[in-house]
């Protein structure tokens, strides 16, 4: 039997799981994702994409973001994402949303910036679902956090599972 290498497995792997569903779900199925290593934010084409073994497994798409969803978050209130590379560092399974995911802005580039403009960089930017006191099906329309990323429950609740603390995310532009 020949030997294939690790990559060409998982590859392989991850190809039968896309032809399985597993990484996307069909009406009325739940998501079921992979261990992800990585995050990848595109704020412009509104998508978050994970990642396994270096693969891009599932993109979610129509992401929401903060009410000012154009440039990076420099100050506290400004309503912007942050745009650079973070982490996941833990969970909030407690949040005022479905779930929540930390993302560890401000770094300490971010820090300097605001406090060379003598302002704080804020914080408290998460991945998270829709508000726990939303009672509408779906969505809160259009952009409306205050600088963090917003997912469909569903959504929030495979990226629970999938992605553990410590876990980079990069947010572009």
């Amino acid at each position: 039997m020949l030997s294939l290498s690790k990559n060409m497995r998982l590859r392989g792997l991850l190809i039968a799981a896309a032809t399985l569903g597993v990484g996307g779900a069909q009406a009325g199925e739940r998501l079921t994702l992979p261990d992800i290593d990585r995050v990848v934010v595109r704020k412009a084409e509104r998508t978050l994409t994970v990642y396994a073994a270096g693969e891009p497994v599932h993109t979610f798409a129509d992401i929401q973001l903060g009410d000012e969803p154009e440039g990076a978050k420099r100050f506290q209130g400004d309503e912007r994402t942050p745009e650079g590379r973070y982490t996941i560092d833990y969970g909030n399974p407690d949040s005022g949303y479905h779930l929540s995911l930390h993302v560890s802005y401000p770094d300490a580039a971010d820090v300097a910036f605001a406090q060379a403009h003598g302002r704080s960089p804020g914080g408290d930017i998460f991945i998270h679902g829709q508000p726990n006191d939303w009672d509408d099906e779906g969505r809160v329309p259009g952009d409306w956090t205050d600088g963090c990323i917003a997912l469909a429950d569903e959504e929030i609740e495979a990226l629970w599972q999938a992605v553990p603390d410590g876990t980079p995310i990069d947010i572009l532009p």
